[in-house]
């Protein structure tokens, strides 16, 4: 029997049906299945909007093991001074956060007997940041590379954004300065602030009538610093708390528009998963101790840092070192024990740089020193692969398993050369 054209083009579409019908049966499973494995990653990241970023990342379990700790500078300006600085870390590892509160006044100068403004470390900014950031790594001895530069407004804008911030404001705050547009007025108590007077409470240091925060509190200026660390560390617990992927957006808008800085966004987006899964227990914070006290020629006003105290608590906020003692309970004090009859003097250590990152560098010989070995030489090498520990002295079991713990290897070489007591070579393999 003869096909008609009719009957042909009756076939020919149901062909072109069935085609398309595939087609879209293939696309469906692909949609699926790329679902359901982006569902399966999310998953294995742990769910929530932390999975979600992990995956949308292209994280795994092991993608936490591979990022560094970070430090950063984070800074407040008002009238071109810097008069917030603090110094903040975290280690997406060990989920370790700490935030040191160095003054404005800190001295930076060569003699304090004749400082000036210009002497204190609120007004290097101007000068460049590079120039502050050297001055902070001089201060503490980390090798702070980035820096964060917050506009007020910016705070304001971000705790609008979050609903508001509950917290406890210590004492009834009552100022006004019409030259800076600045009007603080909040009673003492726990409530709720919204930007504005989030940003009144971390502005405050003192009332009209010359009366500020009480000394057991700490003063002026350190009670000012109490305050911001304690208003961060509520802020960062309600974000996360409050926050969803939406929210993660709308951050990024607010700092493109308000914060200043030298982090690459493509370096520190791998962070991110890890800091909504932060528990504010963790963070550690404290204030650069140290003196206030008056330039004798000038007359101005200067922060002086104590250096041994700041060891000890950089020691230990950002790198969990508390003061190291003897066995008979002496505090050891520059690689030595000191217990009033007679001192033990500590190992000689020379550290290479083999891993060339001056991040790891810094941290080791922090770590050495906060466990009583005396850095005495340090110096660079081409890359190594592998972190090695040469001993020239006869060294106790306890004393390697120390050095194994603190370098995290298995194995310590014996050479019979004439040298320092021991020598570490950082390879690349150190994981700070």
């Amino acid at each position: 029997m003869k096909t008609t054209a009719k009957e042909k083009n009756i076939k020919g579409n149901k062909k072109k049906k069935h085609t398309f019908r595939n087609i879209v049966l293939v696309l469906l499973l692909i949609i699926l299945i790329a679902g359901g494995i982006f569902a399966y990653r999310v998953h294995i990241n742990g769910g929530g909007i932390q999975g979600v970023l992990k995956a949308s990342l292209g994280h795994d379990e092991e993608t936490v093991n591979n990022l560094d700790k970070i430090y950063c500078l984070v800074l407040g300006q008002s009238q071109n001074l810097t008069d917030t600085i603090m110094l903040a870390s975290y280690d997406p590892k060990t989920q370790e956060a700490a935030l040191l509160s160095i003054p404005r006044d800190t001295f930076i100068g060569y003699d304090k007997n004749y400082a000036s403004g210009y002497d204190k470390i609120n007004a290097v900014y101007q000068t460049g940041v590079d120039n502050l950031l050297e001055d902070v790594r001089n201060i503490t001895g980390i090798d702070v590379q980035y820096y964060l530069k917050v506009d007020t407004e910016a705070l304001k804008v971000l705790v609008d954004e979050i609903g508001g911030v509950y917290f406890d404001v210590p004492i009834d705050m009552h100022y006004t300065d019409r030259n800076q547009g600045l009007y603080i007025d909040l009673q003492a108590g726990e409530q709720l602030l919204d930007g504005d007077k989030a940003e009144q409470v971390v502005r405050f240091r003192h009332n009209s009538d010359g009366s500020t925060y009480p000394s057991e509190y700490g003063g002026e200026d350190l009670g000012r610093m109490r305050t911001q660390r304690a208003f961060l560390t509520a802020l960062l617990e309600q974000t996360i708390e409050n926050m969803d992927v939406n929210m993660v957006f709308d951050f990024l808008d607010i700092a493109e528009q308000y914060v200043e800085t030298n982090l690459d966004f493509d370096a520190i987006k791998d962070y991110v998963p890890y800091v909504l899964d932060f528990n504010i227990d963790n963070l550690k914070t404290n204030t650069l101790p140290g003196v206030p006290e008056q330039a004798a020629y000038t007359g101005t006003w200067i922060y002086t840092v104590n250096e041994d105290e700041a060891k000890e608590i950089i020691d230990e906020l950002f790198y969990g070192k508390e003061p190291v003692s003897d066995e008979d309970g002496n505090t050891i004090e520059d690689g030595n024990s000191v217990d009033g009859d007679a001192t033990t003097t500590a190992l000689e250590v020379e550290v290479v740089n083999g891993s060339g990152s001056t991040s790891k560098a810094h941290e080791v010989i922090q770590e050495l020193e906060a466990a009583g070995y005396d850095v005495v030489d340090k110096g660079n090498t081409s890359t190594t692969n592998n972190t090695t520990v040469i001993k020239r002295s006869d060294l106790e079991a306890e004393e390697e398993t120390k050095l194994k713990e603190i370098l995290g290897i298995n194995n310590v070489l014996q050479s019979d050369g004439k040298g320092y007591d021991i020598t570490v070579i950082i390879g690349t393999d150190y994981i700070m």
